[in-house]
């Protein structure tokens, strides 16, 4: 599979910024695969030369004829793909998971705690309490 990244990206591991155009049947549901993952808008670029810009929210690989649903950018309405339409897969929206590991949400809320821990002590000694 063809993987090409904008370089100028930050190097944080996100898929923000690659643009696969797979080559086989396998390489394009592991693409699909990253993209059901991925927490931004993907942009396909179909075999009629469409490109629709959205949210890939389903899929079904399992399938004889195997299919996505995308949530298009400027259409409420899903829109069903079958995998055999798809050219190529960009990942152009921004990653809104990067940098959101668990490990930075227990370190965030941790210093929030004390912050409160702090804040209610000063309060306390404030009234006399301490």
């Amino acid at each position: 599979m063809t993987d090409t990244k904008n370089h100028t990206a930050t190097a944080s591991g996100s898929l923000e910024g690659r643009v696969f155009r797979p080559t086989s049947l396998q390489d394009l549901a592991e693409a699909i695969e990253l993209a059901f993952d991925y927490r931004g808008d993907v942009t396909l670029e179909l075999t009629s030369g469409e490109s629709l810009v959205g949210y890939l929210f389903n899929r079904d690989a399992a399938g004889s004829d195997p299919w996505i649903e995308l949530f298009p950018a400027n259409d409420p309405a899903p829109r069903k793909i079958a995998y055999a339409k798809i050219a190529s897969l960009a990942f152009t929206g921004e990653d809104t998971a990067n940098g959101r590991s668990w490990e930075t949400w227990v370190s965030k809320k941790e210093s929030e705690r004390h912050a409160e821990a702090a804040r209610v002590e000063a309060d306390a000694r404030t009234r006399g309490h301490l």
